[in-house]
């Protein structure tokens, strides 16, 4: 009896560089949801290869084909589609903000060098905090096109506003939608006139009070994370937010997301990464939409620019001569 042997078809390549929490849980959602082949970078002798190995060996039970592989060596990560940065340190006790904004912008920028010289026509996806800050030194050391340099933090909060939103009407969040502006942090600006319930504004569905609860729980989503577990941080929602902006690209699926871009004069702003409407394609950031905000909203994003130049000037002074 003669056999031949099937092959999977080739899949897209996305190097993800930090295996913790997040790092992990995205390699878990790219290979079970069949968006890609994984490799799992970190400095952690040991780790990435037996995470990668414990999700392979899961392969007969979530019946796929992706492979993903655990390694410390950049040479493994040549040819990648995309390189998503995870890797950096949370705050530990006694450091300040400013010594965690220098140490995780000495680990995105050494990263990301070494990761775009093995693939240099990659599109680089930032996780690191502070998100906006890192993605703009990203783009920095990358040398590539500001399109092809994005940061993830819109997507978790809107999806974050969607969840309380849905709980609060007691409604599928299939239904639900929210626009969520600026930086990633208690500055950010979640837009109510532009979130919407089967395109009814919640505006139109919820008190002014009840409004700005749900808005002040969007903007401290994170930090009340935290306060529950004491030890850690959210890593299933930015996981999941992250894959979905992966899927876009590499299916070339054009969805529109708040993401961190880089700003060229839409909404006032140039020569920053921040959050804002993107239509993400497979050359990585297509579009960038810009709303008609009031002079509230415009002042309110202002403000959360403001703050990250603030931040993107703290870094520069450690790197000073």
């Amino acid at each position: 009896m003669n056999v031949q042997y099937c092959h999977p078809a080739p899949a897209s390549k996305v190097t993800i560089i930090g295996a913790g929490n997040v790092g992990s849980t995205l390699g878990q959602r790219l290979v079970e949801k069949d968006i890609a082949d994984v490799i799992l970078l970190d400095i952690d002798p040991g780790r990435p290869q037996g995470l990668a190995l414990d999700l392979m060996e899961a392969r007969g039970v979530e019946r796929h084909d992706r492979t993903i592989a655990g390694t410390d060596n950049y040479d493994l990560t040549q040819d990648s589609d995309i390189i998503v940065v995870t890797a950096g340190l949370a705050r530990k006790p006694g450091m300040s903000r400013e010594d965690l904004l220098k140490v995780n912008a000495q680990i995105v920028m050494e990263v990301t060098q070494q990761a775009i010289a093995r693939s240099p026509d990659a599109i680089v996806l930032v996780v690191t905090n502070p998100l906006d800050v890192m993605t703009y030194l990203a783009w920095k050391v990358s040398g590539l096109a500001p399109r092809r340099v994005m940061g993830m933090a819109g997507v978790l909060d809107a999806s974050r506003f969607q969840t309380f939103i849905a709980l609060e009407l007691r409604v599928s969040i299939k239904d639900v939608t929210a626009t969520v502006l600026g930086g990633h942090g208690d500055l950010m600006v979640p837009l109510p006139r532009y979130s919407t319930v089967n395109g009814i504004p919640i505006t139109e569905l919820l008190s002014a009070e009840t409004i700005d609860r749900l808005v002040e729980r969007t903007k401290n989503g994170g930090a009340e994370i935290v306060s529950l577990m004491k030890a850690g941080s959210a890593y299933f929602a930015p996981a999941s937010s992250a894959c979905l902006m992966v899927e876009s690209i590499l299916f070339n699926q054009a969805r529109i997301v708040p993401a961190a871009v880089y700003l060229d004069g839409e909404y006032g702003l140039a020569d920053i990464f921040l959050g804002v409407p993107a239509c993400l394609k497979r050359d990585g950031v297509a579009q960038i939409l810009e709303l008609q905000l009031t002079e509230t909203e415009q002042a309110a994003l202002q403000k959360s620019a403001e703050a990250v130049r603030q931040n993107l000037d703290l870094v520069a002074s450690g790197f000073s001569p």
